[in-house]
This record gives structure tokens, sequence and C-alpha cells, in this order.
């Protein structure tokens, strides 16, 4: 495609980038890419999804904003409140920039309506709050062959990755979540961040890098996280990165896999940190 003047003003300092260029602004203004979950992580993933060009932004949210919110989900105001989450979403990134197609999807993700949800998408950002969405989402990227960038946050601590295991040719390379977390835990052994707490700061860190790493992906820049997993520890500011392979039993990707379908999830409201 051809930038336009006012396109190759707006992205100047990515064209400026020897890893990006014009191609690859080409490449993220034709993208498609689907946030589940506009809150703590959801919010700068938008944001900077936005700002950067990617032309199509799909959120799914059926939440809407509550004042307790604003300590961390940059993506809503004061004066949104009571509104719903993906309309105030869609909002501000006609603000940000107007070039932005932004589709809304005001319901909760399920396994019956994963598939007309993610199939229009070519990259999914996992912002989810919970463990039964954040299974579900990786069994349908893995089954309907879309590349996830998945975050997680909780009181001062975060964790980030990329899962393709769907365009695997290495078993010994790109493992999917359910390679890392093969089950969710107990219900209730893990508090919610309304429970425990979360930092609002650090949710701005995980989901820069969460869009970071979906931009990445877009335009083949850089190393994937795929086959990484990145620990943040917001109190002692460290980061360490540390290596995933795929799980020979992985009852998803593993040669054995007994998940064929989406039928086993109950499917749970993807509201944001």
């Amino acid at each position: 495609m051809v930038l336009t003047d006012d396109q190759l003003t707006r992205y100047a300092r990515h064209i400026l980038l020897p890893e990006i260029g014009g191609a690859g602004q080409a490449k993220i203004i034709e993208a498609k890419v689907l946030v589940v979950g506009a809150g703590g992580l959801g919010s700068p993933v938008i944001l900077y999804l936005a700002a950067a060009g990617v032309g199509n932004i799909g959120i799914v949210d059926d939440d809407i904003v509550d004042l307790s919110n604003l300590q961390r989900q940059i993506a809503h105001t004061t004066n949104r409140v009571g509104n719903t989450k993906a309309e105030s979403a869609k909002e501000i990134v006609a603000a940000l920039n107007p070039d932005i197609t932004v589709t809304l999807h005001e319901e909760r993700l399920t396994a019956e309506n994963a598939r007309d949800i993610i199939s229009g998408y070519d990259f999914v950002a996992d912002g989810s709050d919970n463990f039964a969405t954040r299974f579900l989402i990786n069994d349908a990227c893995y089954f309907f062959g879309k590349t996830l960038v998945s975050a997680a946050i909780l009181r001062f601590d975060g964790q980030l990755s990329t899962f393709k295991a769907h365009g695997r040719t290495d078993r010994e390379q790109d493992p999917c979540y359910r390679c890392l977390f093969p089950a969710a835990p107990p219900p209730d052994s893990v508090p919610t961040c309304a429970e425990a707490g979360v930092l609002g700061a650090l949710c701005g860190v995980l989901g820069s890098l969460q869009a970071t790493e979906l931009l990445k992906e877009i335009t083949g820049a850089g190393a994937s996280m795929s086959g990484a997993l990145l620990i943040v520890d917001g109190l002692s500011t460290e980061f360490r990165k540390v290596k995933i392979k795929p799980d020979p039993e992985c009852a998803l990707c593993g040669p054995q896999a007994t998940i064929t379908d989406l039928t086993s999830h109950a499917g749970q409201a993807p509201t944001g940190v």
C-alpha cells in the first residue's frame, strides 16, 4: 500500500526504524488485532495499537466503567463512569487516531461465539482477569490459527508471553498457554485484583510490553517472545526471562491431545484487570 502524506507524518518515527520502515508500517495499518478486556492491561494495549496505526482493533468487554477502575484503566475517564468500557475505549481511540476502525464486541467471550469473534482478526491480545477466559482464548487461538500475546498482573507482579503453537514447525518450539499452565488452579486459590490489589502503573508497563510484542509480530521485527516467559517483579524492579518448551503431554497441542474443540469451556466475562 502507498502511505498518504498524513500517514507519513503521523508514523514518521516508525518509518525511520530500519526494522519497520514504510513496508512495516503498511503491515501495521492493514493488521487486525482483537483485544480481550478493556481494563488495566487492555487500556494501554488499545491506546498504543491505535497510536501505532493498527487499522482494525476489536474490543471484547461487556463491563461498565466504575470509579475504582480509573486508578489503572487509562482508556477511561471520570466523565465516562457508567458507560460501557468498550464504548469508552472506542471514544478515546477516535480522539487519538480517527483513521482506526474499532469493532465492539460487548458480550461475554464463550465457546459458542469465540469462532465468530476471533476468526475475523490476525492477532489476539489477552487482557482478561480470570483463568477460564485465558484458557478459552488460548484454545481458540490454537484452533483458529491466531497468534496470541498474553499478559497477567497481580499486586506488584506481572507475566508476559506470546503463544503461536498453531504454526509450530519444530516440536521444541512454540508452546501454548496450556504447556505452561496445564490446568486452572482450584477456585478461590488465586485472589483477584479486586481482592488483593494491583499497582496501576505496573499495568501500564505490562500492557505497553504487550503492545510492543504485538507490533513485533505484525512487522516481523526482532525476536518473538514465543518460547519465553517474561516475569516482572515491580517491587524489586527485576525482569527475568525464562525459556518454556512445548509440553509433550499437553492436552491441547501435544501429540496425544485430548482437547479437540471448545465445548468444554463454560466461558466467563472477559473483564479487564
